[in-house]
């Protein structure tokens, strides 16, 4: 699913979204999404344009990649008026937790979700503020999907439609508020 969001509201969205050339490392432009959690208007509208396509869905929960996943995720799952489940990197949760490895460019990382957290049956959009390659988010799906839990939908603020993560999500519909075809 593509975006359906008003192409003036993705227009105000990117204008808050600062570009910074060769950060992390030469090469690459990192979208900086800073100035706009900083701009009230335009983190209203963002958790908006995030929530708009699961309002009629009956949603339970809204499940948040560490870490900037957890900013949208609890403000998205307000405007859903359901619950939010942070997923974390290992040790951070206190209770018994489920885990999942994951790829990164070189070697592979790993999430945990408390295994109680979501409960068979439960209809629940995943959400980060960032689809790169979507090693991340599959791992979170993979472990909500173990719990029983039905992924009603994934949800990005941003897409970076050049590093294909969309086509490693194919088993849930994918839902993008503003895309970067290019570096």
């Amino acid at each position: 699913m593509n975006s359906s969001t008003d192409p003036a509201v993705i227009d105000k969205l990117k204008s808050l979204i600062r570009s910074v050339p060769d950060f992390p490392r030469p090469g690459i432009v990192f979208r900086d999404i800073t100035p706009l959690l900083a701009h009230a208007e335009g983190l209203a509208l963002a958790c908006r344009a995030l929530a708009q396509p699961y309002r009629s869905q009956n949603i339970d929960l809204v499940v948040g990649a560490e870490s900037r996943g957890f900013i949208f995720g609890a403000a998205v799952a307000r405007e859903l008026n359901c619950g939010f489940i942070p997923v974390r990197k290992p040790g951070k949760l206190p209770a018994r937790t489920i885990s999942q490895a994951y790829q990164l460019e070189y070697g592979t990382d790993k999430l945990e979700i408390h295994a109680d957290a979501v409960k068979p049956q439960q209809r629940v959009v995943m959400l980060d503020d960032l689809l790169a390659t979507g090693g991340t988010m599959k791992a979170c799906c993979q472990m909500v999907r173990s719990l029983g839990a039905e992924i009603v939908g994934v949800s990005f603020l941003i897409e970076l439609t050049f590093l294909n993560g969309r086509n490693v999500l194919t088993d849930w519909p994918v839902h993008s508020i503003i895309t970067y075809d290019i570096i």
